[in-house]
């Protein structure tokens, strides 16, 4: 059974703004710092450990909080989902399946809650686009951006408009694309770890990338930009 006092704790989580950490997750995430996710979790599920929980939280924090960001291209939004992310990891750790991995898990919840809130926030526009894809160097290109790289700062500062321009134009792709767009290129996640999160095939998920590149590098042409 649920306790009074975890359920409070999961209620109560205070998104990782960079200006306002959990204070309470410091001393949990040095008890946690070397034991697995799943150990956490399952000694939230049995034993109602709520510093098992608090340490998932703060191991999680800036990680999800950056790609819920991303995903959504609004902090506010990602306030909002995180805290209702670990809301479900609360409230169905008990369906968590024995043998499964946490972080693919996690992912699932934060990205169906991300798209919920879209479904209520967000107005969707439709992008036309007819223009001719350019060579594989572009993507090449493309894909350097999105990964965010390493660069000196001068680099950095040449490159900031483009970034820009293509942070806004990842935010205008069907939400199939963008989904693994972000997890593979923005998370770093295998194609296989992608595939369990969206529920979907490792080939789909190598297909939607493709996709995905091929639409941003039509968009970046129809701009009049080059790479």
């Amino acid at each position: 059974m649920v306790s009074h006092d975890s359920y409070s704790q999961a209620r109560s989580i205070d998104r990782p703004d960079p200006d306002r950490l959990i204070s309470s997750t410091v001393n949990a995430s040095e008890q946690g710092a070397e034991q697995t996710d799943e150990d956490l979790l399952h000694r939230f599920r049995v034993a109602d450990d709520s510093r098992a929980f608090e340490a998932l939280v703060h191991r999680y924090e800036h990680e999800l909080f950056s790609y819920l960001r991303r995903y959504l291209g609004s902090a506010e939004m990602a306030e909002d989902v995180f805290q209702a992310t670990f809301l479900q990891v609360h409230l169905k750790r008990e369906h968590f399946e024995d043998g499964r991995r946490f972080r693919p898990w996690l992912y699932t919840i934060a990205t169906n809650q991300a798209i919920d809130a879209q479904r209520r926030n967000r107005r969707h526009r439709m992008v036309s686009i007819d223009q001719r894809v350019g060579g594989e160097n572009d993507l090449g290109a493309l894909v350097e951006m999105l990964a965010g790289h390493e660069q000196t700062a001068d680099e950095q500062l040449e490159d900031e408009e483009s970034r820009q321009w293509v942070r806004s134009a990842v935010k205008e792709l069907p939400e199939s694309l963008k989904g693994a767009l972000l997890l593979v290129y923005h998370q770093g996640m295998k194609y296989r770890e992608a595939a369990e999160v969206l529920g979907i095939p490792v080939g789909t998920v190598k297909s939607r990338l493709h996709s995905a590149l091929l639409k941003l590098n039509e968009s970046w042409y129809a701009s009049g930009k080059s790479l």
